[in-house]
């Protein structure tokens, strides 16, 4: 199944590029069937059709292609019926740990399904379907299909044991392993609609020293990583009444939507100068494409807040965490939505730009 029209010139030089990678296979495995690292697809899916790459920032798309997020799955072909992890929620098993059975799997499929709404919400899709690339030992398939949300209304238990339970919404089949808390999704890959051949170099040195093409140099952009609680005695939490909960704080009227990124003075000694001083706002771009101004306040400058204050609230509260008015946000929320870290990007012409990041301790969503 194809549901991009995808520039035949761009598709053809993934292909080329995939069926280069997969030429070099004994670099990386003693098989002789191609063979490929997941980041590869990730990363050239996104430089060949110009998508932007979300996989560092641990949602539920690896890339946006205009306003359709794309979970990008590279798996062996098997039977063409098989299992594949498409979350895992080990960060959230207090909220699941004590259920069973069918109430289990409604709990673990709520997760799923807010996880989908909020990069959605976050990076303003449309639509979210999985791009796979499937490896054989001819080569690679490619499959895509709608990346549904889990019809909870229709749950059916298929088989239970003491460490999976396998399920359906009658739309698609699920397994729950228990133990590592991880979502499988059966993927049915029959209709691929193309391929490349794959011939796996002999000697893949030789080819290297051969030369494979030319050598693209990246820029690094500066960058900062600032976490979106505090911790106390060890323990990370988000204050009921400051950062993400400001609005819950007394002493005046305050907007339900008033919130801050705490900026504290261990993160602003890692990071210095990034930011533009207390009297001068600045422009984020945020995952969405939407500007923000923004600027350090409070003393010592020990809060990232935007102007009007309401309008970080609105969007980080409202539409990524989808919390209620008056609702209080706590660590375990940013803990099951994958979105405990912000990244700040900062362009050598001092353009800034916002995502979400998933630190390399912390364990990814796909």
């Amino acid at each position: 199944m194809k549901l991009i029209n995808y520039d035949a010139v761009k598709f053809e030089e993934y292909k080329n590029n995939l069926k280069l990678i997969g030429s070099l296979s004994l670099l990386f495995s003693d098989s002789d069937d191609p063979w490929l690292d997941y980041r590869v697809p990730e990363n050239l899916y996104c430089e060949c059709f110009g998508a932007e790459n979300l996989a560092r920032s641990g949602v539920t798309a690896d890339a946006k292609l205009d306003n359709i997020g794309i979970g990008i799955k590279t798996f062996t072909e098997g039977n063409k019926h098989t299992w594949q992890k498409i979350a895992e929620f080990n960060k959230a098993r207090k909220s699941y740990a004590n259920l069973n059975g069918i109430d289990k799997i409604r709990k673990i499929s709520e997760l799923r399904n807010e996880r989908i709404e909020s990069t959605i919400a976050t990076y303003g899709l449309n639509q979210m379907i999985y791009h796979c690339v499937i490896r054989n030992k001819n080569g690679f398939h490619f499959y895509e299909e709608v990346m549904d949300k889990i019809n909870i209304d229709n749950i059916r238990i298929i088989s239970e044991s003491e460490s999976s339970i396998i399920f359906t919404d009658e739309l698609h089949d699920y397994n729950f392993n228990i133990s590592k808390s991880v979502l499988q999704k059966k993927f049915n890959t029959e209709e691929y609609y193309d391929d490349v051949y794959v011939e796996v170099a002999t000697n893949p040195f030789e080819v290297l020293r051969n030369g494979i093409g030319s050598i693209v140099t990246i820029t690094e952009n500066e960058t900062a990583i600032i976490p979106l609680y505090s911790v106390k005695g060890g323990v990370k939490i988000v204050y009921p009444k400051s950062g993400l909960n400001q609005w819950n704080a007394g002493g005046r009227p305050r907007s339900i939507d008033e919130v801050y990124i705490p900026f504290n003075k261990e993160i602003r000694e890692k990071y210095g100068d990034f930011f533009p001083d207390r009297n001068t706002p600045f422009k984020v771009t945020l995952p969405n494409g939407k500007t923000m101004s923004m600027k350090l306040c409070q003393d010592e400058g020990k809060a990232l807040m935007s102007n009007p204050n309401s309008e970080l609230g609105e969007w980080l509260l409202r539409e990524v965490l989808r919390l209620e008015e008056n609702e209080l946000l706590t660590y375990e929320k940013l803990e099951e939505l994958g979105v405990e870290n912000v990244l700040f990007e900062k362009s050598k012409e001092g353009l800034y730009k916002l995502d979400f990041i998933k630190l390399e301790d912390e364990t990814s969503e796909e």
